[in-house]
């Protein structure tokens, strides 16, 4: 493939980006502005906001970081992608209650993630 991305890993490391923009986002709101989000008293959550603000910070910062891995080519940025994108959707399905449209978004964001890193870009790769 060269040095030059392209296809879908170039599309994953642009949402890559986005995802981790979002989640930064959230991270912040979560950490200075508890009342942002929705979820009743009876609503099961697993941790507390501020806990949930500072995890979604600091994954969204390491989001940016393996974006830039991923447009810069480098192999270590795509297995790393996979599993903070799988990470990422997991994590959102637990605040669904709390935030569902940022979540459900982040979610399919995630998932395009995912398969813009794992098909192949080349077709001289899918032959290996």
């Amino acid at each position: 493939m060269g040095t030059q991305l392209r296809g879908w890993r170039s599309f994953a490391g642009i949402i890559f980006y986005v995802v981790g923009a979002f989640n930064i986002i959230g991270g912040l709101a979560a950490i200075f502005k508890d009342e942002f989000f929705i979820a009743g008293d009876d609503q099961l959550l697993v941790v507390d906001y501020t806990a949930w603000g500072w995890f979604l910070l600091i994954l969204g910062v390491i989001q940016l970081v393996v974006g830039a891995g991923i447009l810069k080519n480098r192999s270590w940025a795509r297995g790393v992608g996979v599993v903070l994108a799988m990470l990422s959707a997991v994590m959102h399905i637990a605040f669904l209650v709390a935030f569902p449209i940022f979540g459900l978004l982040t979610i399919s964001l995630s998932i395009a993630v995912v398969y813009g890193l794992v098909v192949p870009s080349d077709p001289d790769e899918a032959r290996v």
